[in-house]
């Protein structure tokens, strides 16, 4: 397999950019399956617990909709308000297992995969309309999958209600001999216990489809990769681009740098491969700092700069080489090396006093660090 076949695989897990994409456009794991077993788990509950709450008023409705005068069967301005306040009442009946429903239609999509609320998912698809794109979908793995997902929950459904409707055969043929308050009550209880054992057949499917529908979201949500590399690019720009920035900040902090060498009290040498740039005013500081420091041709160009501002320049090569590597710019010296900067400066300043007085200059100092 060539290089630009295996940058094209999809094998690497998706980043958060990715996934964040794919859920503001509605692309998140969801299973039917799971949602038509919770919905008919709360419904086969919610009937089998209120029956007998549900029954009562149903049976209620229909005294009271049918224990009418011959006047108010012929009163044309009854019937309307009489049918209406019967639908309402029904209606309150059936509230309670109606919000159990919903609820359950709500929750279970959103413990797989949360909410998600997209318009772009929403918008039309002209490649739907499509004829051949219709037919692959209709020939795709993913049909014969959905089809025998659904030969299975039909045979699942079937045997399960058949089952349950040989179960209770004479329970069912009994209600015809009970009372009619006594029979509406156990056929609501009935109902429910159906639901319930459909419900559980329909638990089983959904328990496989759950899983697969997870992995059949990471399978589609993984990335080649060349498409990280690109996200990258778009993300924190090209390798190029920040290259050059990098470049441009370093040479606007050398510029930087190099305006504070004439403000230097002396420039430590090598004498040729480093140079490090001290200040040091004891009004406005504790210890003197490094204001400039440099290797090879910056340090030639910090000597340089240092001679035409008449700044000091004190060969001590250690010296030189421990604060170019331990000091940054604008940094205090460290206390390690308080005595050697101090004998560098106290000779600098004497030098300074003996050229303005014409006295003989002080003896070069001989300083020793541990590097």
């Amino acid at each position: 397999m060539s290089n630009q076949d295996q940058a094209q695989e999809k094998t690497e897990q998706p980043t958060p950019k990715r996934l964040e994409e794919a859920r503001r456009k509605g692309q998140i794991p969801r299973s039917r399956d799971l949602t038509a077993a919770a919905v008919m788990l709360a419904g086969g509950s919610a009937l089998y617990m209120l029956g007998g709450y549900i029954a009562g008023h149903m049976h209620g409705m229909m005294q009271r909709s049918l224990s009418l005068s011959r006047e108010q069967a012929l009163d044309s301005m009854y019937l309307t308000p009489a049918l209406t306040s019967a639908a309402i009442q029904g209606f309150k009946a059936c509230m309670p297992v109606l919000l159990i429903i919903m609820l359950a239609a709500i929750i279970a999509p959103l413990a797989l995969g949360g909410w998600s609320f997209s318009t772009e998912s929403l918008a039309p698809k002209l490649e739907r309309l499509n004829p051949l794109e219709g037919f692959k979908r209709m020939f795709s793995m993913r049909a014969l999958i959905e089809l025998s997902k659904a030969l299975a929950k039909f045979g699942t459904v079937a045997v399960v209600a058949v089952l349950v409707l040989m179960n209770d055969s004479e329970a069912l043929l009994a209600l015809g001999r009970e009372p009619t308050a006594m029979a509406l009550g156990h056929a609501v209880k009935l109902s429910g216990q159906g639901l319930l054992a459909i419900s559980s057949g329909l638990l089983l499917i959904a328990g496989i489809d759950v899983p697969y529908q997870l992995w059949q979201y990471s399978k589609q949500m993984k990335m080649s990769r060349e498409e990280i590399r690109q996200e990258m690019k778009e993300s924190e720009g090209s390798p190029e681009v920040k290259g050059r920035i990098r470049q441009i900040q370093q040479e606007m902090a050398r510029q930087r740098m190099m305006q504070d060498v004439p403000k230097a009290d002396v420039i430590v040498t090598n004498p040729t491969h480093f140079a490090v740039a001290l200040r040091y005013d004891e009004k406005r500081m504790r210890a003197p700092i490094v204001v400039a420091k440099g290797v090879d041709l910056l340090a030639a160009r910090i000597r340089e700069v240092a001679s035409e501002h008449n700044v000091a320049i004190f060969e001590a090569p250690p010296l030189a080489r421990v604060l170019y590597r331990n000091v940054d710019i604008g940094a205090e010296v460290p206390s390690n090396l308080y005595v050697a900067v101090a004998q560098v400066l106290s000779y600098v300043f004497q030098l300074r006093v003996a050229k303005r007085s014409g006295v003989q200059p002080p003896e070069r100092p001989d300083v020793n660090v541990a590097e």
